[in-house]
Protein backbone atom coordinates (compact mmCIF):
# COMPACT_ATOMS: atom_id res chain seq x y z
CA UNK A 1 0.00 0.00 0.00
CA UNK A 2 2.81 2.34 0.95
CA UNK A 3 4.50 1.62 -2.36
CA UNK A 4 1.30 2.43 -4.24
CA UNK A 5 0.96 5.77 -2.41
CA UNK A 6 4.63 6.63 -3.11
CA UNK A 7 4.28 5.72 -6.77
CA UNK A 8 1.13 7.83 -7.04
CA UNK A 9 2.83 10.81 -5.42
CA UNK A 10 5.78 10.56 -7.80
CA UNK A 11 3.39 10.38 -10.76
CA UNK A 12 1.62 13.55 -9.58
CA UNK A 13 4.94 15.37 -9.15
CA UNK A 14 6.00 14.32 -12.65
CA UNK A 15 2.71 15.60 -14.08
CA UNK A 16 3.12 18.95 -12.27
CA UNK A 17 6.66 19.28 -13.55
CA UNK A 18 5.54 18.53 -17.09
CA UNK A 19 2.77 21.16 -16.84
CA UNK A 20 5.22 23.76 -15.49
CA UNK A 21 7.66 23.05 -18.31
CA UNK A 22 4.87 23.45 -20.86
CA UNK A 23 3.83 26.74 -19.24
CA UNK A 24 7.43 27.95 -19.32
CA UNK A 25 7.79 26.97 -22.98
CA UNK A 26 4.54 28.76 -23.82
CA UNK A 27 5.64 31.93 -21.98
CA UNK A 28 8.97 31.93 -23.80
CA UNK A 29 7.18 31.48 -27.13
CA UNK A 30 4.87 34.45 -26.34
CA UNK A 31 7.90 36.59 -25.45
CA UNK A 32 9.67 35.64 -28.68
CA UNK A 33 6.55 36.44 -30.68
CA UNK A 34 6.22 39.85 -29.00
CA UNK A 35 9.82 40.74 -29.81
CA UNK A 36 9.37 39.57 -33.39
CA UNK A 37 6.18 41.63 -33.79
CA UNK A 38 7.87 44.73 -32.43
CA UNK A 39 10.23 44.72 -35.42
CA UNK A 40 13.95 45.56 -35.45
CA UNK A 41 15.15 47.03 -32.19
CA UNK A 42 17.37 50.08 -31.88
CA UNK A 43 20.95 49.41 -30.96
CA UNK A 44 22.82 51.21 -28.18
CA UNK A 45 23.84 53.74 -30.84
CA UNK A 46 20.19 54.50 -31.59
CA UNK A 47 19.82 53.02 -35.07
CA UNK A 48 18.80 49.61 -36.37
CA UNK A 49 19.43 50.63 -40.00
CA UNK A 50 22.66 49.14 -41.38
CA UNK A 51 22.53 51.61 -44.29
CA UNK A 52 22.60 54.52 -41.84
CA UNK A 53 25.44 52.98 -39.83
CA UNK A 54 27.53 52.63 -42.99
CA UNK A 55 26.72 56.16 -44.21
CA UNK A 56 27.44 57.66 -40.79
CA UNK A 57 30.81 55.89 -40.53
CA UNK A 58 31.74 57.11 -44.00
CA UNK A 59 30.73 60.68 -43.17
CA UNK A 60 32.79 60.74 -39.97
CA UNK A 61 35.82 59.16 -41.66
CA UNK A 62 35.65 61.73 -44.45
CA UNK A 63 35.35 64.61 -41.97
CA UNK A 64 38.29 63.37 -39.89
CA UNK A 65 40.46 63.03 -43.01
CA UNK A 66 39.64 66.59 -44.09
CA UNK A 67 39.96 68.25 -40.66
CA UNK A 68 42.79 69.36 -38.44
CA UNK A 69 43.29 71.30 -35.21
CA UNK A 70 40.24 72.13 -33.13
CA UNK A 71 37.72 70.65 -35.54
CA UNK A 72 39.46 67.27 -35.50
CA UNK A 73 39.56 67.36 -31.69
CA UNK A 74 35.84 68.10 -31.54
CA UNK A 75 35.06 65.28 -33.97
CA UNK A 76 37.04 62.84 -31.86
CA UNK A 77 36.01 64.03 -28.38
CA UNK A 78 32.78 66.06 -28.45
CA UNK A 79 30.70 64.84 -31.38
CA UNK A 80 28.65 62.36 -29.39
CA UNK A 81 25.30 60.77 -28.72
CA UNK A 82 23.03 63.82 -29.21
CA UNK A 83 24.60 64.68 -32.56
CA UNK A 84 24.33 61.08 -33.69
CA UNK A 85 20.66 60.95 -32.74
CA UNK A 86 19.95 64.10 -34.76
CA UNK A 87 21.51 62.43 -37.80
CA UNK A 88 19.87 59.02 -37.26
CA UNK A 89 16.35 60.03 -36.27
CA UNK A 90 15.82 63.30 -38.17
CA UNK A 91 18.32 64.03 -40.95
CA UNK A 92 18.71 60.52 -42.40
CA UNK A 93 14.93 60.02 -42.89
CA UNK A 94 14.51 63.58 -44.22
CA UNK A 95 17.49 63.70 -46.62
CA UNK A 96 17.65 60.04 -47.54
CA UNK A 97 21.46 60.12 -47.29
CA UNK A 98 24.31 61.90 -45.50
CA UNK A 99 26.25 62.85 -48.63
CA UNK A 100 26.19 66.63 -48.11
CA UNK A 101 26.35 66.67 -44.33
CA UNK A 102 29.46 68.11 -42.63
CA UNK A 103 29.81 67.41 -38.86
CA UNK A 104 31.44 69.95 -36.53
CA UNK A 105 31.55 72.48 -39.36
CA UNK A 106 33.85 75.45 -38.75
CA UNK A 107 32.56 78.97 -39.48
CA UNK A 108 34.27 82.33 -39.02
CA UNK A 109 31.72 85.00 -38.11
CA UNK A 110 31.62 88.64 -39.23
CA UNK A 111 33.63 89.71 -36.15
CA UNK A 112 36.40 87.22 -36.82
CA UNK A 113 35.38 84.68 -34.19
CA UNK A 114 35.49 80.94 -34.91
CA UNK A 115 32.33 78.90 -34.39
CA UNK A 116 31.54 75.21 -34.73
CA UNK A 117 28.08 73.86 -35.52
CA UNK A 118 26.88 70.27 -35.12
CA UNK A 119 26.17 69.92 -38.85
CA UNK A 120 26.22 71.98 -42.02
CA UNK A 121 24.06 70.67 -44.84
CA UNK A 122 25.28 72.06 -48.18
CA UNK A 123 23.87 70.24 -51.20
CA UNK A 124 24.18 73.33 -53.42
CA UNK A 125 25.22 76.98 -53.37
CA UNK A 126 21.65 78.13 -52.91
CA UNK A 127 21.12 76.01 -49.78
CA UNK A 128 23.55 76.12 -46.86
CA UNK A 129 21.73 75.02 -43.73
CA UNK A 130 23.12 74.74 -40.20
CA UNK A 131 21.58 72.11 -37.89
CA UNK A 132 22.10 71.60 -34.17
CA UNK A 133 20.84 69.39 -31.34
CA UNK A 134 20.86 71.14 -27.94
CA UNK A 135 20.65 69.30 -24.65
CA UNK A 136 18.93 71.18 -21.83
CA UNK A 137 21.84 70.76 -19.41
CA UNK A 138 24.88 71.58 -21.58
CA UNK A 139 23.16 74.52 -23.29
CA UNK A 140 21.07 76.06 -20.49
CA UNK A 141 21.10 74.57 -17.00
CA UNK A 142 24.80 73.85 -16.55
CA UNK A 143 26.39 76.91 -18.18
CA UNK A 144 27.57 80.23 -16.79
CA UNK A 145 26.05 83.62 -17.58
CA UNK A 146 29.05 84.34 -19.82
CA UNK A 147 28.51 81.11 -21.79
CA UNK A 148 24.81 81.86 -22.12
CA UNK A 149 25.60 85.33 -23.46
CA UNK A 150 28.16 83.87 -25.90
CA UNK A 151 25.60 81.38 -27.23
CA UNK A 152 23.10 84.15 -27.92
CA UNK A 153 25.69 86.35 -29.62
CA UNK A 154 26.96 83.41 -31.67
CA UNK A 155 23.52 82.77 -33.15
CA UNK A 156 22.96 86.47 -33.86
CA UNK A 157 26.24 86.74 -35.77
CA UNK A 158 25.52 83.63 -37.82
CA UNK A 159 22.08 84.95 -38.79
CA UNK A 160 23.50 88.37 -39.63
CA UNK A 161 25.96 86.63 -41.92
CA UNK A 162 22.90 85.14 -43.70
CA UNK A 163 23.33 81.56 -42.51
CA UNK A 164 20.09 79.60 -42.21
CA UNK A 165 19.86 77.61 -39.01
CA UNK A 166 17.58 75.04 -37.39
CA UNK A 167 18.04 74.08 -33.73
CA UNK A 168 16.33 71.13 -32.07
CA UNK A 169 16.22 70.15 -28.43
CA UNK A 170 17.47 66.66 -27.58
CA UNK A 171 14.06 65.87 -26.07
CA UNK A 172 12.32 66.81 -29.33
CA UNK A 173 14.70 64.64 -31.38
CA UNK A 174 14.00 61.64 -29.15
CA UNK A 175 10.28 62.13 -28.38
CA UNK A 176 8.85 64.29 -31.20
CA UNK A 177 10.89 62.93 -34.07
CA UNK A 178 8.28 63.32 -36.82
CA UNK A 179 7.78 67.00 -35.96
CA UNK A 180 11.53 67.57 -36.31
CA UNK A 181 11.58 65.76 -39.65
CA UNK A 182 8.69 67.87 -40.90
CA UNK A 183 10.50 71.07 -39.86
CA UNK A 184 13.55 70.02 -41.91
CA UNK A 185 11.37 69.22 -44.93
CA UNK A 186 9.63 72.60 -44.65
CA UNK A 187 13.04 74.27 -44.62
CA UNK A 188 14.07 72.38 -47.76
CA UNK A 189 10.85 73.40 -49.49
CA UNK A 190 11.23 77.05 -48.46
CA UNK A 191 14.99 77.58 -48.80
CA UNK A 192 16.02 74.87 -51.24
CA UNK A 193 15.02 76.65 -54.43
CA UNK A 194 16.28 79.67 -56.34
CA UNK A 195 14.58 82.96 -55.49
CA UNK A 196 13.12 83.09 -59.01
CA UNK A 197 10.83 80.13 -58.23
CA UNK A 198 7.30 81.34 -57.51
CA UNK A 199 4.48 79.18 -56.22
CA UNK A 200 0.80 79.72 -56.78
CA UNK A 201 -1.90 79.26 -54.17
CA UNK A 202 -2.69 75.67 -55.19
CA UNK A 203 1.01 74.78 -55.48
CA UNK A 204 1.66 76.00 -51.93
CA UNK A 205 -1.37 74.05 -50.69
CA UNK A 206 -0.14 70.87 -52.42
CA UNK A 207 3.34 71.27 -50.90
CA UNK A 208 1.86 71.77 -47.43
CA UNK A 209 -0.33 68.68 -47.86
CA UNK A 210 2.60 66.57 -49.09
CA UNK A 211 4.63 67.50 -46.00
CA UNK A 212 1.84 66.28 -43.73
CA UNK A 213 1.82 62.86 -45.41
CA UNK A 214 5.10 61.80 -43.68
CA UNK A 215 6.57 59.96 -46.64
CA UNK A 216 3.35 58.48 -48.07
CA UNK A 217 3.04 59.04 -51.81
CA UNK A 218 0.47 61.56 -52.99
CA UNK A 219 -1.64 61.29 -56.12
CA UNK A 220 -3.78 63.77 -58.08
CA UNK A 221 -6.93 62.02 -56.83
CA UNK A 222 -5.78 62.30 -53.20
CA UNK A 223 -4.86 65.98 -53.62
CA UNK A 224 -8.16 66.72 -55.39
CA UNK A 225 -10.10 65.16 -52.53
CA UNK A 226 -8.07 67.01 -49.88
CA UNK A 227 -8.24 70.45 -51.56
CA UNK A 228 -11.73 69.94 -53.03
CA UNK A 229 -10.61 70.68 -56.57
CA UNK A 230 -10.93 68.79 -59.87
CA UNK A 231 -8.46 65.95 -60.43
CA UNK A 232 -7.18 67.55 -63.66
CA UNK A 233 -6.50 70.80 -61.80
CA UNK A 234 -4.50 68.89 -59.19
CA UNK A 235 -2.57 67.05 -61.91
CA UNK A 236 -1.68 70.31 -63.68
CA UNK A 237 -0.25 71.89 -60.53
CA UNK A 238 1.60 68.72 -59.51
CA UNK A 239 3.25 68.59 -62.96
CA UNK A 240 4.25 72.23 -62.42
CA UNK A 241 5.81 71.38 -59.05
CA UNK A 242 7.65 68.49 -60.71
CA UNK A 243 9.12 70.88 -63.29
CA UNK A 244 10.25 73.20 -60.48
CA UNK A 245 11.98 70.32 -58.70
CA UNK A 246 9.69 70.34 -55.66
CA UNK A 247 8.00 67.01 -56.34
CA UNK A 248 9.55 63.80 -57.65
CA UNK A 249 7.38 61.45 -59.75
CA UNK A 250 7.10 57.79 -58.80
CA UNK A 251 7.07 55.68 -61.96
CA UNK A 252 5.67 52.22 -62.65
CA UNK A 253 7.81 49.63 -64.52
CA UNK A 254 6.16 50.85 -67.73
CA UNK A 255 7.09 54.49 -67.02
CA UNK A 256 3.61 55.67 -65.99
CA UNK A 257 3.38 58.16 -63.12
CA UNK A 258 1.74 56.49 -60.12
CA UNK A 259 2.28 59.26 -57.58
CA UNK A 260 4.66 61.88 -56.24
CA UNK A 261 6.87 62.42 -53.25
CA UNK A 262 9.17 65.15 -51.94
CA UNK A 263 12.75 64.97 -53.29
CA UNK A 264 15.13 63.02 -50.99
CA UNK A 265 12.20 61.67 -48.97
CA UNK A 266 11.85 57.91 -49.41
CA UNK A 267 8.17 56.91 -49.71
CA UNK A 268 6.80 54.45 -47.18
CA UNK A 269 5.76 51.10 -48.61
Amino acid sequence: MKNDRANGKQALLAMDGSRNRRKGDAARQVARSAVSAAGPQETANGSADPAFEHAYAQMMARALAESRGERKRRLQEEHGHAERMLAARVLWPAFGNLDHLHPEYEIRDIRGGVNFVDYAYMPSRQLELLLECDGFGPHWRDISRWQFDRNEERQNLLLLDEWRMLRFSYDAVMERTERCQQTVLLALAKWGQEETVRLGVYERAIMHFSLTCHGEKITPSLVAQELEIHRHTAMTHMRSLEEKGLLTPLLSPTGRRVGYTIPNQRPKR
